[in-house]
């Protein structure tokens, strides 16, 4: 595939002859390289809303809350280190425990960028929209490329899954998160994951009290929304970390007064 023509070395073709004593060959120009993580971010398939978020501008609390600047520095400390170390075989992932507007997705596409300067093929999906594209694939009417959905979910050398748990629970989701979080567990390919669904053993608040009502709520957990055996793998594989409790940033954003 031409890379252009300015290259005086190869003239756009991304390939230079090399002479050798009894043979020719061809090998790749030094140009194919450049850009190349550009090409791989493309390729990943980040939202818009997240494309140039970093480790940079993530913005942690003021020193006027000093617990909540502390535990979110130390969480993102916690992601670089998983960045730093990548590829770790023996907790290949990373989910993001808590509540909405805690900065999970920003944290994950951050460290999923990081991951794509290292060299390695990165892809986004958002849960709801992943299960949706496979359930169109089994769909006879549908078009049978949709399938293409669950295996590039199976085979993406790193998978980011935002928002995980956020489908109503049925034996096929079930089924389907399992197999996709077990074979990727199986065979050490990385996966990043956040949720807003609580898990008591990351430390999230399983009941909540209902003001209006003025009584306590049991919130459904992570083993009741993707099923227990793919919970029990994600803690297998990955660094789990539990969001501090901070005001949600999007409304923050939006305040006027």
């Amino acid at each position: 595939m031409a890379t252009g023509t300015d290259c005086p070395k190869c003239g756009g073709t991304g390939f230079i002859i090399v002479e050798g004593a009894t043979v020719s060959g061809a090998k790749r120009c030094d140009c194919s390289f450049q850009g190349r993580a550009e090409r791989m971010e493309a390729r990943a398939q980040i939202p818009s809303l997240y494309r140039n978020t970093s480790f940079d501008n993530f913005v942690v609390p003021g020193p006027d809350n000093p617990i909540a600047r502390r535990e979110l520095t130390n969480v993102l400390l916690t992601v670089k280190n998983y960045v730093r170390d990548f590829p770790n075989p023996a907790r290949p992932g990373l989910l993001l425990i808590g509540e909405p507007g805690t900065g999970k997705t920003h944290l994950a596409v951050a460290a999923m960028r990081k991951v794509v300067e290292k060299g390695f093929e990165c892809l986004f999906w958002d849960y709801q929209t992943l299960l949706n594209s496979i359930k169109r694939g089994y769909d006879p009417a549908s078009n049978s490329s949709n399938r293409e959905a669950y295996h590039d979910a199976l085979d993406a050398e790193v998978l980011l899954l935002d928002d995980l748990g956020a489908h109503r629970v049925t034996d096929w989701v079930e089924d389907t998160v399992t197999s996709i979080v077990t074979y990727r567990c199986n065979n050490q390919k990385p996966l990043i994951a956040t949720t807003n669904v609580p898990d008591a053993d990351a430390g999230s608040g399983v009941i909540q009290r209902n003001a209006e009502l003025h009584k306590v709520e049991y919130r459904r957990t992570l083993g009741e929304q993707i099923g227990p055996r793919a919970r029990s793998r994600l803690f297998e594989m990955c660094t789990v970390i539990r969001m501090p409790q901070v005001e949600d940033y999007r409304v923050r954003k939006a305040r006027t007064f």
